[in-house]
């Protein structure tokens, strides 16, 4: 369990990051346009508001890779708490798809890490 939940924060990591990438670098590209189905003029228009809202993804992505490396479990759950809030948020007012791509992996796995962290309490509890 503590593995899957790690592997997980991993990729809502990774995934974050790779969102931070989108909206700071290729917001007003083609690639950007396709990805957020967006007009020319609109990601124009929005591109300074992209870049400080990749920045936030970006925090959260680092954030969540620091929390794993450290084993600060705390830290970890609270940028889930956040992640999931945020894809929620973001699917109820922008787009649905947020809370498919966004909220729910972001959810899944703060309940990994709960789960595994239940379990570390439940073994020390056993062998202490």
């Amino acid at each position: 369990m503590k593995f899957l939940a790690g592997f997980m924060t991993f990729l809502v990591a990774l995934l974050h990051m790779g969102i931070m990438v989108l909206e700071m670098f290729f917001w007003n590209h083609p690639i950007g346009q396709k990805i957020f189905a967006m007009s020319a003029e609109v990601a124009k228009s929005s591109e300074v508001l992209a870049m400080n809202q990749g920045l936030y993804n970006g925090f959260l992505g680092f954030g969540l890779l620091w929390a794993l490396i450290s084993g600060n479990q705390s830290l970890k759950m609270f940028l889930l708490i956040c992640i999931t809030i945020a894809g929620i948020f973001g699917g109820l007012t922008a787009k649905i798809s947020i809370l498919y791509v966004q909220a729910l992996p972001g959810f899944i796995t703060l309940l990994l890490v709960i789960k595994s962290k239940r379990r570390q309490a439940g073994e020390a509890r056993l062998f202490s």
